[in-house]
């Protein structure tokens, strides 16, 4: 009992915590709400610290089965076409790290935890059972779901996303913070675009309130193409009044995209003309984790979107859930066999261990919302910046040499 562990959420981030704590030879029920297991939205990208763990886990050659690994990044001007920067990365990204880069759709990274799981005895899933409340005890945790399903461990990790009711009942009710910002997801073949546009890369394509991102998944058969621009919902962005903002995704419109970004360059036409159905989401986050407080507290922790929900312009809001995952299991490996697992104290170490790099990657995150968006004399200065610094730039040796071992 003192090892079994109760997990809320079963998307990425939950399945990576049960995987990483099955692995060290824990017993864990994760706690789905949704009735079947999968993923919505589209591609993510992988830097060399989230290739690091799933390669620490065993999984690099299913990663290899399913991912893109793009030879450089590619920043231009979304309006004019022209080039302003590039990061060189396959094989000098592998060279530098030790680890790939990586591209891959969302439901694929999925399916690759949800495989790598069911490969675990020690790992019991539950659909339907979404969380309603906790209650610690001395010695253990105890979940109630909706369907009055019940469920005991030694502790809890609450991964269930942004609007993570773990989260609620430990810190309080707090409102996410509206960023003003719409993300338009889409996927083209990439047999239906032009040879030029095909090339294995991530392009970012930066502009006033604006920028877009395409870059191959599925090993380099489809690219995910994300455009993302300032408006709310309801406001002529594909969403009627009073749209949940809390849905995933929402039925968009073509021609709101076309009006958001004005007159783009042929390149970024084509690629965006290719797109047949694009999907729309509100980007929401919350402040930057202020304290260990914010991440752990006595026999139960948060991870992940549920802990540290992060805008994407740093492409780091899976590898960071991984991170937490891998933490924990290195954690518990850690522990003296013969001695009973004191939680909080585990707790109190992951805690410290990520609450500080998970900050700096949700500020850095909005910043480059800021960077990338810009007009002016921050836009000169971006551009002149990338081109007299290059690569130096916009690598991130800080971010990619991680996850950080704990002590």
């Amino acid at each position: 009992m003192n090892t079994h562990v109760l997990v809320a959420g079963g998307g990425i981030g939950g399945l990576a915590c049960a995987l990483a704590l099955a692995r060290t030879g824990a017993s864990v029920d994760v706690m789905e709400q949704s009735g079947a297991l999968g993923e919505v939205g589209a591609g993510l990208q992988l830097g060399p610290n989230a290739v690091r763990v799933l390669d620490d886990w065993g999984l690099i050659d299913e990663l290899h089965a399913r991912a893109a690994f793009p030879d450089e990044l590619r920043v231009r001007d979304a309006h004019r076409g022209v080039h302003l920067g590039r990061l060189r990365l396959g094989a000098m990204i592998r060279a530098r790290y030790g680890q790939p880069y990586a591209t891959i759709h969302r439901a694929d990274l999925h399916e690759l935890l949800l495989q790598a799981v069911q490969r675990q005895d020690a790992v019991r899933l539950h659909l339907g059972a979404r969380l309603t409340a906790y209650e610690p005890t001395q010695v253990s945790v105890r979940a109630t779901c909706e369907d009055d399903s019940v469920f005991q461990g030694a502790a809890l990790v609450g991964a269930d996303g942004l609007w993570s009711r773990v989260r609620t009942q430990m810190l309080g009710a707090h409102p996410v913070r509206v960023s003003g910002h719409l993300a338009y997801r889409g996927m083209v073949r990439a047999t239906d675009l032009p040879a030029a546009l095909r090339a294995s890369c991530v392009t970012a394509w930066l502009g006033p309130q604006l920028h877009v991102v395409h870059y191959p998944v599925k090993r380099g058969e489809w690219f995910n193409v994300v455009a993302v621009v300032h408006g709310v919902l309801g406001q002529g962005h594909g969403g009627p009044p009073g749209s949940d903002p809390q849905s995933w995704s929402h039925e968009a419109r073509s021609a709101d995209l076309q009006r958001a970004l004005g007159p783009v360059c042929g390149d970024l036409k084509d690629m965006l003309g290719a797109v047949t159905d694009w999907k729309l989401w509100a980007l929401n986050d919350r402040a930057p984790v202020a304290s260990a407080q914010e991440h752990a507290q006595g026999r139960v922790a948060l991870l992940g979107d549920a802990a540290h929900p992060l805008r994407p312009y740093l492409a780091q809001g899976a590898a960071m859930a991984i991170e937490d995952a891998w933490t924990l299991g290195r954690l518990l490996q850690t522990q003296p066999v013969a001695e009973p697992v004191d939680w909080p104290a585990l707790f109190a170490r992951y805690a410290q261990t990520r609450w500080q790099r998970n900050a700096r990657v949700q500020s850095r995150s909005q910043r480059n919302g800021t960077i990338f968006h810009a007009d002016g004399l921050l836009r000169w200065g971006r551009n002149t910046a990338m081109g007299l610094l290059g690569e130096n730039l916009l690598d991130n040796p800080w971010l990619y040499r991680g996850p950080p071992v704990p002590v």
